[in-house]
């Protein structure tokens, strides 16, 4: 019958390597936060199981045996190998990754977050591309099945499993083009309701909240297209008389780089004269991904990218 194999203990491994280094039970004890005897108990159970004495006694020091000798650099990267292991997953480098992650935005939160995305992985992780999808996949199970690694935008869906994590409370503004009549005198609720309106909606929505808003001061607005994307809807606007709706950061806060390309497109910003509710930009990702370090660097990077302000050269830590 053959005999039983023995039980491997992560923690012999770790003695065996303060031992073969220190050449010491007292100073291999305090490397390992143990007393002396404790590390005696384990030098003799290392002992009986490698059928070796591994340290003897010469003089006022401990020497090792040959066989402690061949054994010393296995057992160091074995403790390397483990701490390794069982360390948590974010401590990876980003210069080393080769990953491709698949990222769900809409069209707005793409065309601002790709620029400064880039722009990090080209600095950090050189080894890292991106594949971005539009909001064409159910979110909740497209995290689940692997389809995405994060979802950007407006998180509209939840999932128990799902992690949220806010970016930031932004506001709605019109989005009008220079020398548009509603720029020339105050705006009034009532002026506001009178103006042509593009509204956006990938479901072809035609009503949303800022009609809930006019209703309460007893007015209604005409959409007269819906538009699945908001850079459609911006470049329509900068075209034409229509008026379409843009997020903005909260007054005080820092300027929302979803603005860019109505800013680029030469489109006036206007504070709208209603009670609308905020707007809250988000990332969600499946729980699994929670723990590794190339999934924590991406989040890290969205979190960057949708936060600084653009610079060709230089990057907030």
């Amino acid at each position: 019958m053959n005999s039983p194999k023995p039980v491997i203990d992560a923690n012999l491994a770790l003695a065996l390597d303060a031992l073969l280094a220190e050449h010491s039970v007292t100073r291999a004890a305090e490397r390992l936060h143990t007393s002396p005897a404790a590390m005696s108990r384990t030098l003799a159970r290392l002992r009986r199981i490698l059928q070796d004495p591994l340290l003897v006694r010469a003089g006022q020091t401990m020497v090792p045996t040959p066989r402690a000798e061949a054994l010393r650099d296995e057992a160091a990267a074995v403790v390397r190998s483990l701490g390794a292991l069982l360390s948590p997953g974010t401590g990876v480098d980003p210069a080393e990754l080769n990953s491709t992650f698949t990222l769900e935005a809409a069209d707005l939160v793409g065309a601002a977050l790709v620029p400064r995305l880039l722009q990090l992985a080209q600095q950090e992780a050189p080894g890292v591309a991106f594949r971005l999808r539009a909001e064409e996949l159910e979110a909740g199970s497209a995290l689940r099945d692997g389809r995405i690694d994060l979802e950007v935008g407006s998180i509209d869906h939840v999932d128990p499993e799902t992690r949220v994590e806010e970016l930031a409370d932004l506001r709605m503004v019109a989005a009008v083009r220079r020398g548009h009549p509603l720029t020339e005198q105050a705006l009034t609720p009532a002026r506001f309701a009178a103006a042509k309106h593009v509204a956006v909606s990938r479901r072809g929505r035609f009503t949303g909240p800022l009609d809930t808003a006019l209703a309460e001061h007893n007015l209604r607005r005409r959409v007269s297209i819906v538009l699945p994307s908001h850079l459609a809807a911006m470049t329509l606007a900068a075209r034409s008389d229509f008026v379409c709706l843009v997020p903005a950061a909260l007054p005080g806060a820092a300027p929302s780089p979803l603005t860019d390309d109505a800013t680029a497109l030469g489109l006036h910003l206007l504070d709208i004269p209603l009670a609308l509710p905020t707007l809250t930009m988000s990332m969600a990702w499946h729980p699994r991904h929670t723990a590794d370090g190339a999934h924590h660097w991406l989040r890290n990077a969205v979190r960057r990218a949708l936060s600084t302000p653009k610079s060709p050269n230089t990057l907030s830590d």
